[in-house]
């Protein structure tokens, strides 16, 4: 099967998988892709175990092997993804949030990889290395399932720039944090060891790097705009800005979703208010609105097919559950931690922990770093516990935290007497 033909059949089965949960099921368009993608991958696996020598099972898995997931989404989705989603973040708003975003993009994330690093280590054995870089690609949340729920969960603007920005940053550093800690504990695949000072360094390149690209990137897109005015050519620039500076910052060996991020918010914020007309605001806006929902759609659908390249074994079982008990206790310190350092300096909501704790949710870039791990003895039980993870987080989570915010929200006011005379408005 040919790349064409591989993307041709999952929008097929994109646009087949969502109108079915359109018509039926009616959860959010992208859980519910996710959703019908993993019933039936389970459904066929059932099948093919009740019916020996079916062979539909491995069939699917060659296929769905095909579809690279890791490479597809680190070295393709993710650049657009990132992008988009950074482009509607306000960064006024942001700014008001920048010292929360911070702490939790830097200090959660350390505190996360370390809580999951040890807790795997002493739950299975494994190296502590090796545990800590099942903590740094599991502790991030994903912007792309974060951005989607959002939309549905109906919160205040503070608390839902807060769960977005560090969302979008904490991405970032995780995946510097997973290239540092695999440099340290797979050197073999490197072709060289790593010292710490390399992983200082590295660290520094990479995120640093990133942001610095970003912004060169960013304003010069910008300058370009300020004296063009034709909608679809500056479509076609922001279009070029992500997937060209995502491609180069690769090359570059810095931080690409960090480039990302940066280069949106900054197109996003500076470009639309002073490089565009209303009219190429209104189709740029429209532009990377459709991008998003359509490669929303096209991941989650991936999501739930990767059942069938992840080798689950029922002595794995325990191990899953009590990963997923890792994962949510380090997002919990991610979030309280920093909110406690802030304490005496700003006040919080009282909905801020268990929002961002139980809005933290995981998504397809945790897996892809799981199946782009050099291979081992312990590759496939971090996969299955990772996959495990993930899907809990999306479904779950993602599915009951609208309902979350509507019970710590309170009840609503309730509506005047008829009669009563209403205040008066300036």
């Amino acid at each position: 099967m040919t790349i064409i033909e591989l993307v041709s059949l999952l929008l097929v089965l994109s646009g087949l998988f969502g109108a079915i949960n359109y018509f039926f099921l009616k959860l959010p368009q992208a859980i519910g892709i996710m959703v019908i993608a993993l019933t039936g991958s389970i459904a066929l696996l059932g099948l093919d175990a009740l019916v020996p020598g079916l062979g539909i099972a491995g069939q699917a898995a060659e296929t769905v092997k095909k579809l690279e997931f890791s490479d597809a989404l680190l070295e393709g989705m993710l650049g657009l993804l990132l992008f988009a989603g950074a482009l509607h973040v306000s960064l006024t708003d942001l700014k008001r949030q920048a010292v929360v975003v911070f702490l939790m993009a830097t200090l959660g994330v350390a505190l996360s990889t370390a809580i999951v690093g040890v807790g795997m280590s002493w739950i299975t054995g494994m190296p502590l290395l090796v545990a800590l870089v099942f903590g740094a690609l599991i502790s991030p949340t994903d912007p792309v399932a974060v951005l989607g729920v959002l939309r549905t969960a109906n919160i205040r603007k503070s608390l839902e720039t807060q769960i977005a920005g560090e969302s979008l940053f904490n991405d970032g550093v995780g995946y510097v944090v997973y290239l540092v800690l695999v440099g340290l504990a797979f050197p073999v695949a490197h072709g060289h060891a790593t010292g710490a000072s390399d992983a200082a360094l590295l660290f520094v390149q990479e995120a640093l790097g990133g942001a610095v690209l970003g912004g060169v990137l960013g304003w010069s897109v910008f300058q370009l705009m300020k004296r063009i005015d034709d909608y679809a050519l500056e479509v076609l620039l922001t279009l070029g800005l992500a997937f060209g500076g995502y491609s180069l910052a690769m090359h570059l060996h810095v931080s690409a979703p960090i480039m990302a991020v940066v280069a949106g918010l900054l197109i996003g914020h500076v470009g639309m208010a002073q490089g565009m007309s209303e009219t190429t605001r209104d189709y740029v806006d429209a532009f990377w609105k459709l991008i998003d929902e359509v490669l929303n759609a096209l991941l989650f659908l991936m999501i739930g097919f990767e059942v069938f390249a992840i080798a689950f074994d029922t002595s794995m079982i325990t191990t899953m559950i009590l990963s997923l008990g890792l994962a949510l206790l380090a997002r919990l310190a991610a979030v309280a931690v920093p909110i406690a350092i802030l304490h005496p300096f700003r006040a919080s909501e009282r909905d801020v922990i268990p929002m961002m704790t139980w809005g933290g949710i995981k998504g397809g870039i945790s897996i892809a770093l799981a199946l782009a791990l050099p291979e081992s003895e312990w590759k496939p039980i971090i996969l299955a516990s990772t996959y495990g993870v993930v899907i809990f987080s999306i479904i779950v989570q993602g599915l009951t935290v609208g309902g979350l915010a509507k019970r710590l929200a309170g009840p609503a006011p309730a509506p005047a007497p008829e009669g009563e005379a209403k205040p008066a408005h300036s």
